[in-house]
């Protein structure tokens, strides 16, 4: 168990940090305008986050103790094709979802 020291110690740390990264992209850049190469990278932020949020629950599921689990990797590409194909996200992020849990009820 963590002491309540250290506990307030690394909340602190981590609240300087986070700040600290945000205070060098806002507060030392500010009001200069940034090259375009950099605007064109930022606009793709967004879209990188939902996998990056995803991907380690396909890869490596906590579910089935790390092991490959097909119907969540069947659901993960069914999303893929359909987002892809239908340039929709709620329609992909749906049918995604329904296929996880229909595969799920009938595999267990």
């Amino acid at each position: 168990m963590i002491d309540r020291f250290e506990l307030w110690v690394v909340i602190l740390g981590l609240g300087v940090g986070s700040f600290a990264l945000r205070f060098v992209f806002l507060g030392l850049i500010g009001e200069k305008p940034l090259p375009d190469w950099v605007l064109r990278h930022l606009r793709y932020t967004a879209v990188a986050v939902l996998p990056a949020i995803v991907a380690p629950l396909v890869v490596w599921p906590a579910a089935t103790g790390g092991a490959f689990d097909p119907v969540r990797a069947t659901a993960a590409v069914v999303t893929l094709a359909v987002g892809y194909f239908s340039k929709n996200v709620l329609l992909a992020i749906g049918l995604g979802a329904g296929s996880l849990l229909g595969g799920l009820y009938l595999f267990g």
